[in-house]
């Protein structure tokens, strides 16, 4: 990280907060390299509150030069005219992930909105508050593709896909995932969207070893394979993910299809396509689905991978 670089930080910086919509939004990605010198660095901007993140220790130099100017843009027109409210600096590459406020008041549970939809996030206390921003384009799919269908969403996490499947009409949703919490604040999201909650499940399982419960809501129109990178004791994804592939003929309709994803930068989009061929080749690929254009990245390959897959007749 380069201190010379920070003016084309903050240039770029306002210039996103400017066309930013009402709406959540990544409005600086050093992570995708485009960016020489910011490369550990990105910005969110949450409902009128700024959150910089961190992902690798920074000299002395750089921090005190990068507070002084995110202190000179809350003094700014744009900052008052975008109703800017806070300012926080989080270090996710150390325990825990610690966030500081550098400027007003954090609003840590703000309900913001993408596509319409209402999302609440948990802002300051985890590494991840609660939307995958760069999936943006994936819920916005679902959503207009989802109508009348049963549809599976594996490794759920806050159920951001579920919403957008039964805003955009779904039959029904099954989510699967681990952690019981991030399932309970998937009922909230879709709470927040006044959904009909008979409409959607929640299974607080391991997937590996909830394929009955999963098998016997299907079949399914649509399966949803989201799942971390890595995940200690519960998923190694190049090794595990073949054990999913493999089951979806089973769970999928006649005509089903699948959005599945990757977002380990060390896993390029072949790695699906082949392993669907190897474990599933009756289900086989359709596209790679765009990603938002804030997550500009200098090698496609190594950034966020959805690809969508169909039954073949």
């Amino acid at each position: 990280m380069q201190v010379s670089a920070l003016p084309t930080f903050f240039e770029h910086l306002e210039q996103q907060i400017q066309a930013a919509p009402e709406e959540v939004r990544r409005v600086f990605h050093g992570r995708g390299k485009f960016w020489p010198g910011l490369e550990q660095i990105t910005a969110d901007w949450v409902d009128g509150q700024l959150l910089v993140n961190l992902f690798k220790p920074v000299e002395q130099d750089f921090l005190s030069a990068l507070v002084e100017g995110l202190l000179n843009l809350t003094k700014t027109d744009l900052w008052a005219n975008k109703k800017g409210s806070a300012l926080v600096l989080q270090h996710r590459y150390t325990d825990g992930a610690p966030s500081e406020v550098l400027f007003g008041e954090l609003d840590p549970n703000p309900v913001v909105k993408e596509h319409g939809l209402k999302y609440q996030l948990d802002i300051g206390r985890n590494q991840n508050f609660g939307l995958f921003l760069d999936m943006r384009n994936g819920r916005e799919w679902v959503q207009n593709n989802a109508e009348g269908k049963n549809v599976l969403n594996l490794f759920a996490y806050t159920c951001g896909f579920s919403v957008a499947a039964i805003a955009g009409g779904a039959k029904k949703v099954m989510n699967v995932d681990m952690s019981r919490g991030a399932l309970n604040k998937g009922r909230e999201n879709h709470r927040l969207n006044e959904h009909d909650m008979r409409s959607v499940n929640f299974l607080g399982y391991d997937i590996f070893k909830s394929w009955g419960k999963i098998k016997k809501s299907g079949p399914y129109e649509l399966v949803i394979i989201d799942p971390p990178s890595f995940q200690k004791g519960s998923f190694a994804l190049t090794k595990d993910y073949k054990k999913i592939l493999r089951r979806l003929p089973e769970l999928l309709t006649e005509n089903g299809e699948v959005i599945a994803c990757v977002n380990s930068p060390a896993v390029s989009p072949n790695f699906l396509i082949e392993t669907m061929a190897e474990e599933a080749p009756q289900v086989t690929y359709v596209e790679r689905l765009d990603n938002p254009p804030e997550f500009v990245d200098v090698d496609l390959e190594s950034s966020l991978k959805v690809l969508r897959f169909k039954i073949s007749n």
